[in-house]
């Protein structure tokens, strides 16, 4: 499948192309078919009607032997080596019973130069004949008389068809000329929709003003482009919708959560007044990550030339501030990304929190070429097993399944973070380090 074109108007042009062969092949094959009957009948029949005239003469005993278009040899001329015709010698054998003729053996062969024997000087326009006529060859007919002796006659006969293959070679160049280069056009106009289409369903975005679609093309080119236009709209109408209700639903929740953060103030044994605002905090962060894992698809903020080391250290001192055991490589250089500077520190600080976590401790660098940029932060936990690697991707999966809020939250700082890298077109990768610990890293390409 590697010659097999990708575009349509490729397809359709080869398959044209496959079409307009297989009927040149068979009309090849009639085409020689019926040119090699012609020939035989060319150059058998006349030949055979000489034979019985030399027959008849010889009979009467007035064939000159070494005279004439038909000679009398005593024996054949033909080698047993010679290009032998036993279609021909059928076709001699049953037109000599049909006039009636016993005859012996018949045999024929083409040969490039007639023998000596059956030359004849001739005039000057036979001799341009027998030259011009001398690279396709004779074919040699020698029948064995009943009373002795050998007739044979000597009359050209082509020896391929080159000249045919030549002309087919031609005619097929010619019709694929005047047939493939319109059936091209032709292609290209009718798929001109279908790469708008594509084109515009890759860089679809929900919630960003887009122009439809032009109707245009074949009926049911236009019926699909009508379809993905209204697609579009009825996409962005319910992710809208999804906004309006997930907006509500984060202003239902956080009013009695506030609610709740002001009465807690009047229980007076301070342990279980901690503990209700700490559950309260965890409720209020799990629903920030729910909406903001929700409303990934399409943020509001927009892109921006960020300062990608600046960005990261502006996280990891957040984390020193409170006294987590963070580090950072203060010598990275300085580089200038593309981004969403909000949802990048968060994803950052996602990884961070798990490290700290599971891992006691976070060694957070950046490590860059010219392709792309990796933000590696390092832990000395005890790993993730290889066949899990994936499945912390999974929004609500933890490895530590006791949900005790000490050893993390419900399992969407993973699922977000890799939705955000997403988003800005990289990746997250885990690997498990050889002497102990996890290496998370963010890959995002320049």
């Amino acid at each position: 499948m590697r010659f097999w074109p990708r575009s349509l108007a490729g397809q359709m042009a080869l398959l044209i192309a496959l079409a307009l062969l297989v009927a040149q092949l068979i009309n090849f094959s009639v085409l020689l078919r019926e040119r090699r009957n012609f020939r035989f009948e060319q150059a058998t029949g006349p030949a055979v009607a000489r034979i019985v005239d030399a027959v008849e003469r010889a009979d009467a005993a007035v064939l000159s032997p070494d005279r004439g278009r038909v000679r009398l040899l005593d024996a054949s001329p033909i080698d047993k080596a010679a290009e032998h015709r036993p279609e021909v010698e059928q076709g001699i054998r049953d037109a000599l019973r049909e006039a009636g003729l016993q005859v012996g053996r018949i045999e024929t062969a083409v040969v490039a130069e007639r023998p000596p024997r059956l030359q004849r000087p001739g005039t000057p326009r036979a001799r341009r004949l027998r030259e011009r006529n001398r690279s396709s060859g004779d074919l040699i007919i020698a029948v064995e008389r009943v009373g002795g002796g050998w007739l044979v006659s000597a009359t050209p006969w082509p020896r391929d068809e080159r000249d045919l293959f030549a002309r087919l070679i031609a005619q097929t160049l010619i019709l694929y000329g005047i047939v493939l280069l319109p059936v091209l056009w032709i292609g290209r106009r009718i798929s001109r929709p279908l790469r708008s289409l594509a084109l515009a369903a890759r860089r679809f975005t929900p919630g960003e003003v887009d122009v439809p679609i032009e109707e245009d093309g074949p009926q049911d080119l236009r019926e699909v482009v009508a379809a993905f236009n209204a697609l579009r709209l009825r996409v962005t109408a319910m992710l809208d919708e999804k906004d309006r209700m997930l907006g509500a639903i984060g202003h239902d929740l956080r009013t009695p959560l506030a609610a709740l953060r002001v009465r807690i103030e009047s229980v007076e044994d301070e342990a279980n007044r901690t503990k209700m605002a700490d559950t309260i905090m965890e409720m209020d962060r799990t629903l920030d990550d729910i909406l903001s894992l929700a409303r990934l698809g399409r943020p509001s903020e927009p892109l921006t030339e960020v300062d990608l080391s600046a960005l990261v250290d502006a996280v990891v001192e957040d984390f020193r501030d409170l006294g987590a055991p963070v580090t950072f490589d203060e010598e990275t250089p300085r580089l200038q990304l593309r981004l969403r500077p909000s949802l990048m520190r968060r994803a950052v600080r996602n990884l961070i929190e798990n490290a700290i976590k599971y891992g006691v401790s976070a060694d957070v660098r950046i490590v860059a070429d010219t392709r792309q940029v990796e933000i590696v932060v390092a832990d000395q936990g005890p790993g993730i097993p290889e066949d899990r690697l994936a499945d912390v991707f999974d929004p609500f999966t933890r490895l530590e399944t006791s949900r005790n809020r000490d050893t993390g939250g419900v399992g969407l700082g993973l699922a977000l973070a890799h939705a955000i890298i997403a988003d800005a077109g990289g990746s997250i990768r885990l690997q498990n380090r050889a002497g102990g610990g996890l290496d998370a890293t963010i890959l995002l390409p320049r």
